[in-house]
C-alpha cells in the first residue's frame, strides 16, 4: 500500500488531507516559498488533531527562505523551535544545512539532531543541493546518525519528475533500503500511484497528494 505524506500549509488542510487518505503529515508555514517552521500555536492544533487520527506529524524546520547555509544565530533559532515543536507534541522534524560549498553541514545536522531527542529526523529537499558524490556520503551519514527518511525530488524543482526520476532511482539503489528515500515534488494525488511504481518506492510526498476538498462538519 502506498504511504501518502502530505505536505500542508498551516493547519486549515489537515482535516481534509486526512480524510482523503494522507497517513503522514509534513506541516510548514509559506509553502510559495518552498516552506518556513509553522507557528507554535498552528504545532499545536495539528500536534492534537493528527495524533487524534493515528497520523504522525512532521515540522519543517526552516528559519526563513533563500539557501540552506546558516549562520550560529539561524541555528540557535532552528534548534529553540524542534525544542517547542517537541514539547508541542509533534512526531518528527525535517530540516537542512549546508556549508557554503553545498556538502552537508554535519556539524549543524549533528546539533540539531540532538535538540529532537528521539524525534523522528528527517533530511529534506536541501539534499537535492549536493552534487551526486556530496550526496551518497550524506545518505552514509544519515543511516549512521539514525535518520528515518531522505526528501527529494532528484534535482532542482524547476525540473520535472520525469527528468529527475533516473537519479532518484540511482539514490534509491545507492540507500538500497538503509534509509527511505522520499520522493516530492510534483507528485499529485492523479500521479502519484504511477511514479510509485515506475520508481519502485512505497513512499511519496506533496503538497497535492491528496484531495482538499472535503468540509470537517
Amino acid at each position: 500500500m502506498l504511504l501518502k505524506e502530505a505536505c500542508l500549509e498551516n493547519f486549515t488542510d489537515i482535516p481534509a488531507a486526512s480524510h482523503n487518505g494522507a497517513a503522514r503529515i509534513e506541516l510548514c508555514d509559506n509553502l510559495a516559498i518552498s516552506g518556513t517552521t509553522p507557528s507554535k500555536g498552528v504545532i499545536a492544533e495539528a500536534a492534537k488533531y493528527c495524533h487524534e487520527q493515528n497520523i504522525p506529524l512532521i515540522v519543517l524546520i526552516r528559519p526563513r527562505k533563500g539557501n540552506y547555509v546558516y549562520s550560529d544565530t539561524e541555528i540557535k533559532i532552528m534548534e529553540a523551535d524542534i525544542f517547542e515543536a517537541q514539547a508541542l507534541g509533534a512526531d518528527g522534524i525535517s530540516f537542512g544545512a549546508l556549508t557554503p560549498d553545498n556538502d552537508l553541514d554535519q556539524e549543524a545536522m549533528k546539533q540539531l539532531g540532538a535538540a529532537a531527542g528521539g524525534m523522528q529526523l528527517v533530511m529534506h529537499m536541501a539534499f537535492d543541493e549536493m552534487n551526486f558524490e556530496q550526496q551518497k556520503k550524506a545518505i552514509d551519514w544519515a543511516v549512521d546518525q539514525g535518520y528515518e527518511r531522505i526528501l527529494t525530488h532528484g534535482g532542482p524543482l524547476s525540473s520535472s519528475l520525469e527528468k529527475t526520476s533516473g537519479h532518484i532511482k540511482e539514490l534509491l539503489s545507492y540507500a538500497s533500503g538503509r534509509v527511505t528515500i522520499l520522493p516530492g515534488g510534483d507528485i499529485t494525488a492523479e500521479n502519484c500511484d504511477a511514479i510509485a511504481k515506475d520508481l519502485g518506492v512505497t513512499q511519496v510526498h506533496g503538497s497535492k497528494i491528496v484531495p482538499l476538498d472535503f468540509v470537517q462538519k
